[in-house]
């Protein structure tokens, strides 16, 4: 069968009955009775036949690791010598198929160390049920008589704790009611030092709602954030899966329990008699809706994966309501636990019976864990470290090839000549297209491996010694660059001892600070440069030849620059690096030294129109302006500038633009940048796509993330054409809409939701 989602989780019922009588069990308190037709015990047979199923599941999914859960009823009832057995068998089976995890959730009370020497010798992890202190534990936790289980539970708690078996500590997990105390709960539950607390929900329907004694809609939501406030206050001394799920989802992370979010199940659960069913929670939901049809004996976990049933919890996004679709929160939520979406007429085509909870739970960890927007010092400090990461990578990939290594070391000599050395290679690493060349690296290992993997085919390891990569930026190019940043840094820190460069058709671009020809068309060939009083030296062979950091010499052509104001730092105006093409439109040659002087009146011309109309945009534009580099061709459509593959600090412009739109593609340029590196270091979004909105400025809909760029341009934009044109009619009303469309956008992250509000308050001040 295709598309199937292979289970990777199979919980083993190995004992039907329990010796609590827990009055919140969702296993004989519910509406499925069918464990009084169950074997108390799980056979031999179906321990060996599931094992089988399993191993076969396994190695017909390519699956590396497989989870087994013993529960039960109470699965320490089943005895040692049972367990032993079941231990013994998946270990067999699954033995050179795939890795197991063995794991057992029990009540404790059975717990000694004649079964914890058991699953220390198979490495069975072990979760314990504990719903907090004495008080709130025995609200429901009782033995049948009455009496209280909580000091046996501790006792066993303790003993797990034991240094012979402190690795063998999963974790508590502890049902919700909110008639307990939530501070009470969490000391009783942290002072038992778990490696991992679970707070369920207690499981409930639309027919049978959870009981709410204070008649509030969100009690179980307030209850939770007490606890998540008393946690924080206690410096979230162990971890909470329910808030780590909710903080990564909110992130932009992935969901990490059933209960929440929008992964799909990968879980199948075998009874005692080798019945293969759906999740044990839906045994609240009616009397049979867990059941399948089929068992270990007569059908393969496939036709399991395939039942509706499972399917329909594997569907994401598609599997939730309509309403929940609807829902900013439903990435977090998930629409809740399957289970809780059921009534009666409509099945699970509903939203949780804790929807009101679960939409406050989010809503209130998102604004209680809410961090600004990096600051723009932050934000280049954040891409600085990820040109670093980058670069890291790519000296892993090349690692091992001469002309490399020897580059490397150089850069690694630079970094160590002190302060100097380190400021001057922070610079050169800084420099926008340093972050183009790695990414095109980057991307030629790949695309040459690839090359490489087709060529030789499943045969064998026929085809070209070498992988055919692009023509650039390929390893020995890689390594050239590398060499010339180095020596880049070397002379602008003015460091002692010649840098050695290679150079390759007669020239070499020394990142930041020009071209230097060396040779004619052609040639190859290696040379050392240095620092003297007045300049540089390079020494070629026999030749040596001195030039200036600035023109006058026919083989050095330096990198020009602009002064966007008097106190300002200067702007690279860099039309030689052969990696500025990395933007949308081609860029332009060289220019000569009248274009470079008339381009430079224009962006003069162009910053002081913004100064005089848009002042704290144009600061917010020219700040952190680094490189701008001419384009080719006139304006597009609104005369926007452009923003590409690069580092921090780059802007491309086109070159026949006119004052007035030079001065708007500088505001959107740097707008797009802004945003562009916000997107490198933080998740602003999640499942881009998975929804389409309306935009104002397009024919059909599109994802968040070309809504989130376009509003983000837009109030830009607005501010200009106010200032200078008026504006115009009705724009400022669309821009609102499109941000009232955002702010109830699923996608967005805490972070992209915090981004709305800033462009909402910047909308705010345009019109004021």
């Amino acid at each position: 069968m295709t598309g199937l989602i292979a289970f990777r989780e199979i919980v083993l019922k190995v004992h039907s009955r329990c010796d609590l009588a827990c009055d919140h069990c969702y296993v004989y308190e519910h509406a499925d009775q069918s464990w009084r037709a169950r074997p108390k015990v799980i056979s031999p047979e179906v321990v060996s036949r599931t094992a089988s199923r399993l191993a076969d599941h396994a190695r017909d999914h390519d699956l590396p690791s497989v989870t087994v859960i013993l529960h039960g009823g109470e699965p320490l009832l089943a005895g040692p010598a049972r367990l032993r057995l079941v231990c013994e068998e998946f270990t067999r089976a699954l033995a050179g198929t795939a890795a197991l995890d063995l794991r057992i959730h029990t009540n404790g009370l059975q717990l000694n160390t004649r079964y914890l020497d058991l699953f220390a010798e198979f490495g069975v992890r072990v979760g314990v049920s504990l719903d907090g202190d004495r008080a709130a534990n025995d609200r429901h936790r009782r033995f049948a008589d009455g009496r209280t289980s909580h000091p046996l539970v501790l006792k066993a708690v303790e003993l797990l704790r034991s240094r012979p078996y402190r690795h063998l500590y999963q974790g508590l997990l502890c049902t919700v009611d909110v008639e307990n105390d939530p501070v009470a709960v969490l000391d009783a539950l942290v002072e038992l030092a778990p490696p991992r607390v679970d707070f369920l929900l207690p499981h409930a329907t639309w027919d049978t709602p959870p009981a709410r004694p204070d008649g509030t809609r969100d009690s179980y939501a307030r209850w939770l954030l007490a606890v998540f406030d008393h946690w924080e206050r206690l410096g979230r001394p162990v971890p909470v899966r329910l808030f780590s799920s909710l903080l990564s989802t909110l992130a932009g992370g992935p969901s990490l329990t059933e209960s929440l979010g929008l992964a799909p199940t990968d879980l199948v659960v075998v009874e005692t008699d080798g019945a293969l069913e759906q999740v044990d929670s839906l045994k609240s939901a009616y009397d049979g809706a867990a059941a399948t049809g089929f068992n270990v004996f007569d059908h393969a976990f496939d036709r399991v994966a395939a039942h509706p049933g499972v399917r329909a919890r594997q569907l994401g996004l598609a599997g939730v309501s309509a309403e929940c679709r609807r829902c900013p929160a439903v990435r977090s939520c998930g629409g809740g636990l399957y289970t809780h979406r059921h009534r009666s007429g409509s099945g699970f085509d509903n939203p949780s019976v804790y929807c009101a909870d679960l939409r406050e739970l989010v809503d209130g960890v998102e604004s209680r864990t809410a961090v600004p927007t990096p600051s723009p010092a932050a934000l280049d400090a954040a891409q600085q470290d990820l040109t670093r990461t980058l670069l890291a990578r790519l000296h892993a990939d090349l690692a091992g090839r001469e002309d490399w290594d020897r580059a490397w070391a150089r850069v690694v000599a630079v970094e160590a000549a002190g302060e100097a050395g380190a400021a001057a290679l922070d610079t050169v690493l800084a420099h926008p297209y340093t972050r183009s060349w790695v990414l095109a690296a980057l991307e030629a290992l790949r695309e040459g491996e690839g090359r490489r993997h087709r060529a030789r085919g499943p045969a064998g390891p026929a085809g070209p010694e070498r992988p055919p990569w692009p023509q650039r930026a390929d390893p020995p190019e890689a390594a050239r660059r590398l060499a010339a940043l180095a020596a880049a840094a070397v002379l602008r820190g003015g460091l002692d001892g010649p840098a050695e460069v290679p150079y390759r058709d007669g020239e070499v671009y020394l990142p930041t600070l020009g071209l230097l020809r060396l040779g004619e068309p052609g040639t190859e060939g290696r040379a050392a440069l240095g620092v003297t009083d007045d300049g540089f030296l390079v020494r070629d062979g026999r030749s040596e030849h001195r030039f200036g950091p600035s023109a006058g010499d026919s083989r050095w052509e330096p990198v020009r620059s602009w002064l966007p104001g008097p106190d300002g730092p200067a702007v690279a105006l860099d039309d030689l690096d052969p990696y500025r093409t990395c933007f949308a439109r081609p860029p332009r040659l060289r220019l000569g030294a009248g274009e470079a002087e008339e381009w430079i009146r224009r962006l003069d011309a162009a910053t002081a129109l913004l100064h005089r109309s848009v002042p704290d945009p144009a600061r917010a534009a020219l700040a952190g302006l680094t490189t701008l580099t001419p384009l080719a061709g006139g304006p597009r459509a609104g005369g926007w500038g452009e923003a590409g593959r690069h580092g921090p600090g780059a802007l491309g412009l086109p070159y026949a633009a006119g004052v007035r739109d030079t001065a708007l593609a500088l505001l959107t340029g740097r707008r797009r940048a802004r945003l562009r590196s916000l997107t490198e270091v933080a998740d602003l979004y999640a499942l881009d796509g998975a929804w389409s909105h309306p935009s104002p400025w397009r024919r059909r809909p599109v994802p968040v993330s070309r809504l989130l760029a376009d509003v983000h341009e837009r109030v830009a934009v607005e501010a200009y054409r106010r200032a200078t044109t008026g504006g115009e009619p009705g724009e400022a009303e669309e821009i609102r809409r499109a941000l009232d469309r955002l702010a109830g956008a699923a996608e967005l992250t805490a972070a992209g939701r915090r981004l709305v509000e800033e462009m909402r308050w910047e909308l705010k001040a345009v019109e004021a």
